[in-house]
Order: C-alpha cells, then sequence, then structure tokens
C-alpha cells in the first residue's frame, strides 16, 4: 500500500509515516504524512494529499469494499516507523515494545541515544539496550517538555516561512472523508 502511495505524496511534498487499515463492518484506511521540508501537517496538507490520492485508490482500487480515508499528522507523540524517525529523535524518550521477548521483557521506555545500522540503542533505566528495528511491534515518542518545545519551534518556523509565502494554515490536522469503492 505504502508503495502505491509514496510516489504522489513525494511529489506534493509529504513523506508517509504510517499506512493502517482497520474495522471490520466500515473499514478505516488511515494515512498519517508530514510535509518533508518541516515535518508539519495542517489541515490544508491532508485535504490536498486526500485530493491526490483519491485518484490513485479510484484506479487502483487497493482496499476491497467500502471505506473511509483518513488523512492525518502523526502528532506530537507520533509512532516512530524507521531507522530515520529514530535518528531525528535522537534525544527524546520513546516507548518500544518488541514482538518477542528479549530478557524476559517486551516492553522498553527510555531515550534514544543512537541508530547502529538496523538497530537502536535506548538508554534504559538499567542501562543501554540494543534493539533491532525488526523485532519491533510498536515504537512511539513519549510526550515530555522538551518535545513539546521542540516541536513548538519547528511549528513557529513553519508558520514563518508558511507567511512569507502562502496564508497559514493550522497545525496537528485530520481530514476524513467518505472514499472507496464496492466490491
Amino acid at each position: 500500500m505504502i508503495a502505491l502511495i509514496e510516489p504522489t505524496a513525494a511529489d506534493l511534498g509529504y513523506r508517509i509515516v504510517r499506512v493502517r487499515l482497520s474495522g471490520n463492518r466500515r473499514k478505516r484506511l488511515q494515512i498519517m504524512a508530514e510535509r518533508l521540508s518541516d515535518g508539519q501537517m495542517g489541515i490544508d496538507d491532508c485535504g490536498r494529499l486526500s485530493r491526490a490520492l483519491s485518484p490513485v485508490f479510484d484506479l487502483e482500487d487497493p482496499v476491497q469494499g467500502e471505506y473511509d480515508l483518513e488523512i492525518s499528522s502523526p502528532g506530537i507523540d507520533r509512532p516512530l516507523m524507521s531507522a530515520e524517525d529514530f535518528t531525528r529523535f535522537i534525544g527524546h524518550e520513546a516507548k518500544l515494545e518488541t514482538a518477542m521477548m528479549i530478557d524476559g521483557r517486551r516492553r522498553w521506555k527510555g531515550v534514544i541515544k543512537a541508530v547502529e545500522g538496523d538497530a537502536i540503542v535506548l538508554g534504559t533505566e538499567g542501562g543501554d539496550a540494543r534493539l533491532a528495528l525488526a523485532q519491533l511491534s510498536d515504537a512511539r515518542l513519549v510526550l515530555t517538555d522538551k518535545l513539546i518545545e521542540e516541536d513548538l519551534r519547528r511549528a513557529k518556523a513553519a508558520e514563518a516561512a508558511e507567511a512569507s509565502s502562502s496564508p497559514a494554515s493550522g497545525g496537528g490536522a485530520s481530514e476524513t472523508s467518505g472514499g472507496g469503492q464496492s466490491g
């Protein structure tokens, strides 16, 4: 699914963070994205990406039956999906969960210290843990004052850049549209 939408998103200046399909009776296709330029994603961005992806989905029909399309920002306590995500947030706290037990546990919390190849080095209370990306079933940032301050600085810089080139748009956004196909 990501391979289907990434080219369109990239052409518009967005990076796909995560794609998730959920729901039984009425399916929901959730796409988290952010601008390549500054990591932000406003409501106007969500609408722009939604409008661009609709024809792709109409042509390719990636989801069986009817579904709702939701385009959203990853949010401040965002999921960490790639080595690039972890590298970008070195020095921040994260919660990680592994698919299988490692050293008698599946849940890890600590500060992202480094990315070494395909492994994340997490500074925990019990010392450094080295976890391979492939071992992770879930990873996300922990909401801290440091993260909030950095996000505010990034948002202000993005607003200033937008104000000098176009009308400002809001941050932390989501747009849901009824979409999808039958059959």
